[in-house]
């Protein structure tokens, strides 16, 4: 957590409203491998990382409710009998999102003020709105002792997302960002909602995570597109979701459906399987393994699902030809946003700084790296 960053909200929430606030830390996530498996009731082996959201509260003397963005140095004021979206693609609408679904809760809040900021890259893939989400749910939670459990927060957070923003996400984000540990990953059921943490040791290895800033605008469209595939696929099968179905079941439909859809179906059900690969992997220390499946886990998305870029695919390359990288892939929803690399230690500056130059060579644009630990999930902060 950045104490600088929490320093400053705080600083800012007092200037602004004279009064010290209520302070929580949410984080974003990194997901080691299982990639578009949590809307098809997969499996997912996310952890929170060290950089979030730090959001500040306190209620209100006046009748409206006051959000600063302090990182776009933007206010917005609204009155809690008029929660409507903003126009698409505003920041407002993840909270407003989170504020209507307790409503809908039959709950009559009272005017609040909030302060937040954040740390984490926009567009990387490591969830900055659902570290958003998250942080207002949890911060009015305990504002006003609504006694909501995490897993109510977190389903209130996934709503949000779905009516207010119109993304039909999975669980994955919410639940990685509020119930993190740390240094554990947690390999997730999205169907049950239940996670099995595991501790990790990479060894002489570590995490590190290239962001190709860019992120192409087929990214909400297309997400939305693979999930309707995704759902259609399942439907025909007659099974609750690709989760259920084998490799086998989907060669009984190839020649019913579209070879695009046949592929994008094929790599859920086999992500699915190297998520199980990847929690034995790491239960028998075999770090090696785990670097093997996120290269495979990469193919897939490339050439099946469809969701890399040339960009990601620039960077994964890379990481290939480099015996010291001993595993990389894309990382979210795709079309944009980070790779995530399992790098030897005493390599990992050195490739870095091969990989910046090539990359600025090949893309005449920056990429950004960031060292991350896996960290607790969302909480107050106690300074």
């Amino acid at each position: 957590m950045n104490t600088n960053l929490t320093n400053q909200i705080k600083s800012n929430f007092i200037d602004k409203h004279g009064s010290k606030p209520l302070l929580v830390f949410s984080p974003g996530r990194i997901n080691v491998i299982g990639e578009h498996t949590d809307y098809n009731d997969g499996f997912v082996f996310p952890a929170a990382i060290d950089k979030g959201i730090v959001a500040a509260f306190q209620q209100s003397n006046s009748d409206f409710c006051s959000i600063f963005a302090f990182d776009l140095n933007e206010n917005y004021t609204f009155d809690l009998d008029n929660i409507l979206p903003v126009e698409k693609g505003g920041w407002q609408n993840y909270i407003l999102g989170v504020i209507a679904e307790i409503q809908k809760k039959g709950i009559a809040l009272k005017p609040f003020n909030i302060v937040f900021g954040g740390d984490i890259p926009l567009g990387a893939g490591l969830s900055s709105s659902a570290a958003l989400e998250n942080s207002i749910v949890f911060g009015l939670n305990e504002l006003f002792q609504f006694g909501f459990s995490k897993e109510e927060m977190i389903l209130i957070s996934q709503k949000a997302e779905h009516n207010f923003v119109g993304v039909k996400c999975g669980i994955m984000d919410m639940y990685a960002s509020m119930f993190g540990q740390e240094n554990k990953l947690l390999l997730l059921d999205c169907r049950t909602i239940e996670a099995e943490p595991f501790q990790i040791d990479f060894q002489e290895y570590e995490l590190v995570l290239i962001n190709t800033n860019v992120k192409h605008s087929l990214a909400d469209s297309a997400y939305n597109d693979r999930r309707i595939v995704c759902e259609k696929t399942a439907t025909m099968l007659g099974k609750k979701a690709l989760r259920d179905a084998s490799e086998d079941d989907l060669l009984g439909i190839k020649k019913t459906i579209s070879e695009e859809d046949y592929q994008k179906s094929l790599y859920v059900v086999q992500e699915i399987e190297r998520t199980q690969e990847a929690a034995k992997a790491i239960t028998d220390n075999n770090i090696l393994k785990l670097g093997e499946l996120l290269y495979s886990s990469h193919s897939g998305l490339q050439n099946q699902y469809k969701v890399s870029c040339e960009e990601l695919d620039f960077l994964v390359d890379r990481a290939k030809e480099n015996k010291n990288v001993i595993g990389s892939r894309m990382m979210g929803g795709g079309f944009g946003g980070c790779t995530i690399n399992i790098i030897a230690k005493t390599s990992t500056e050195k490739f870095i700084s091969r990989v910046s130059k090539d990359y600025k060579e090949k893309f005449n644009k920056e990429c950004s790296v960031y060292h991350i630990h896996l960290s607790k999930g969302t909480h107050i902060i106690d300074l």
